[in-house]
């Protein structure tokens, strides 16, 4: 038996496409083809447009290089500053006129001597002619052995200091002197006892000197040739 069966073929040759079909992929291909230029074209736009945005970075750098500088006014400090406008000047106070504060001071000279057994004080004038006040050790203390010790110095010079204040007397230049000559050439310990006691007395202390006697040969010790009889 034969059977008929009425089944198309499914496979066709491309060739025999349909009209419909064949006019819908060349719009497809028209129109990639179309996406593909306008892409090409904006690529394009946008290096032109960087290329113009680097040439004006270029000018204007050159214009900032070429501007002048623009001058400055000097300030004429001679001329004092004018005053804000609704203000009044203020008066400017020179150096010259502007001193700082100095005090006066009232000087006189003390003369220190100091030796192993006493401690004498003597406050003069300037040119020395006229006594203002005088201290020793052996006013202060009773016993002999005491009077060169730094504890009458201090006394001593506590008590000349008071005197001087009466005076008016502020300051104070110390001349310190040791026996000397054929004596002892370094004063005794009060003489450093005086310093600090005047000092701490509140007077102002000027120049302290060394003004013991020193012979630039010798001087001749007593005794004699056979030396001291005892």
């Amino acid at each position: 038996m034969i059977f008929l069966t009425n089944e198309k073929k499914e496979h066709e040759h491309p060739s025999e496409k349909k009209p419909e079909e064949a006019k819908q992929e060349k719009h497809e291909h028209s129109h990639e083809e179309k996406h593909e230029e306008t892409k090409h074209e904006e690529a394009k736009q946008e290096k032109h447009e960087e290329k113009k945005l680097e040439e004006a970075k270029h000018e204007h750098v050159h214009e900032e290089k070429k501007a002048v500088p623009v001058p400055v006014e000097k300030k004429d400090d001679s001329k004092p500053p004018e005053p804000p406008s609704g203000g009044t000047a203020t008066p400017v106070v020179s150096a010259q006129e502007a001193k700082p504060f100095r005090r006066e001071y009232k000087w006189a000279v003390a003369h220190v001597y100091s030796s192993k057994n006493d401690t004498i004080i003597t406050v003069t004038d300037i040119s020395g002619a006229e006594t203002i006040a005088k201290a020793s050790g052996g006013m202060i203390v009773k016993a002999d052995r005491e009077e060169g010790k730094p504890y009458a110095a201090m006394q001593a010079a506590a008590k000349v200091a008071n005197e001087v204040k009466n005076r008016g007397i502020t300051g104070l230049h110390i001349r310190i002197r040791a026996p000397g000559g054929h004596g002892a050439k370094t004063p005794g310990s009060g003489a450093q006892a005086v310093v600090r006691s005047l000092a701490r007395m509140g007077l102002r202390i000027g120049k302290i000197e060394d003004v013991t006697p020193i012979p630039t040969d010798t001087t001749k010790r007593p005794g004699g040739r056979r030396g001291r009889r005892v």
